[in-house]
């Protein structure tokens, strides 16, 4: 490695709230592209819901996008950019990957275990975090994360390593990727149009009843269980809520970015749907967030009734989602 190092200038995404739309939008504005956070999670068909609980899991996890790295590879296709991608299971060859990009002139994006960043104060083992990689010297690595995990941010080369080589759920091998831009975006209204109409197609039809609007309805159902389902609930139920509203999600479990992204959509694709979907989502994100405060108060009052209530309104949401993205598969395309 070069001692000096190497660190590349205008790397950025201020305000960034979801990691990997943060790490996706700093590459394309360094290529001049400027889309918002909520359209490329749009573009992305990011809106998912899936109700996570393994034997092996100390607590369920609520998760409302799509699976790691999905999103990226969507938009990349959407808005026509060119996605190069390196995986191995070598450190080695994982840090050359990075260095021949940067030294070239291109951050990479990376997939890692935001558990073992040194910026990070929370320590929680989380494989499906994304950075931008804008440089290195000869003892750090030069990052660009969300804005609540401090924006521009340094990591020493060792813990970042660490943090690209751990195993476990949602992890990749050493995952790093660059894009190149065409000349010119491919038009934003056909774009959208098709995004939207995938993403509530894959929420309609989950092909397991865990995920999308059915998945909503077993949450409902599993909710209740959740103080006895605990051996800490004053810690896990807050902390539950807590990764819904504060975790990277742009609030209410993502349903607050793509009400932006399809009042975005609204705008530059000129379709009812749209605009209805777009209120409809209006409605749905304050009732996330409703839920996120009942779980929280059952944690820290031990009083069912809270999970009750947080119950009736999942049941609410599982519907209101199904007819809004039933609405939206209405979207023109083509």
């Amino acid at each position: 490695m070069d001692a000096a190092g190497v660190i590349i200038e205008n790397v950025s995404f201020p305000a960034g709230q979801h990691c990997e739309t943060t790490a996706l939008g700093a590459l394309l504005r360094h290529e001049g592209v400027e889309v918002s956070e909520p359209m490329l999670f749009g573009l992305g068909e990011g809106l998912s819901f899936i109700y996570w609980d393994a034997r092996n899991m100390a607590f369920p996890f609520l998760g409302g996008r799509v699976k790691p790295f999905a999103l990226t590879r969507t938009a990349a296709d959407r808005l026509g950019l060119t996605l190069h991608v390196q995986e191995t299971a070598s450190p080695r060859k994982a840090w050359q990957h990075v260095t021949t990009a940067i030294t070239a002139g291109r951050p990479a994006g990376l997939q890692l275990d935001s558990y073992h960043l040194d910026h990070f104060t929370t320590k929680v083992h989380f494989g499906g975090h994304f950075v931008a990689m804008r440089g290195y010297d000869d003892t750090h690595a030069h990052l660009v994360d969300t804005a609540q995990q401090g924006g521009s941010v340094t990591t020493t080369l060792a813990s970042l390593e660490r943090a690209r080589g751990e195993r476990g759920p949602m992890t990749a091998r050493n995952l790093s990727y660059t894009i190149a831009c065409p000349t010119g975006l491919p038009d934003l209204g056909d774009a959208v149009r098709s995004a939207v109409s995938a993403n509530a197609h894959a929420f309609l039809t989950p092909p397991i009843a865990n995920l999308g609007h059915r998945g909503i309805g077993k949450a409902a159902r599993q909710v209740t269980r959740w103080l006895d389902r605990s051996s800490d609930p004053s810690h896990d139920l807050p902390l539950a809520a807590t990764l819904m509203e504060r975790g990277g999600t742009g609030g209410a479990l993502f349903r607050a970015m793509y009400r932006d992204f399809l009042a975005e959509a609204a705008e530059i694709a000129d379709d009812d749907n749209l605009r209805l979907g777009h209120r409809l989502y209006a409605e749905i994100a304050p009732l996330w967030t409703e839920v996120s405060r009942h779980i929280t108060a059952a944690g820290e009052t031990g009083d069912p009734g809270h999970l009750t209530r947080a119950s009736a309104i999942l049941t609410e949401l599982a519907e209101r989602e199904r007819h809004a993205m039933q609405v939206l598969s209405g979207v023109r395309t083509g």
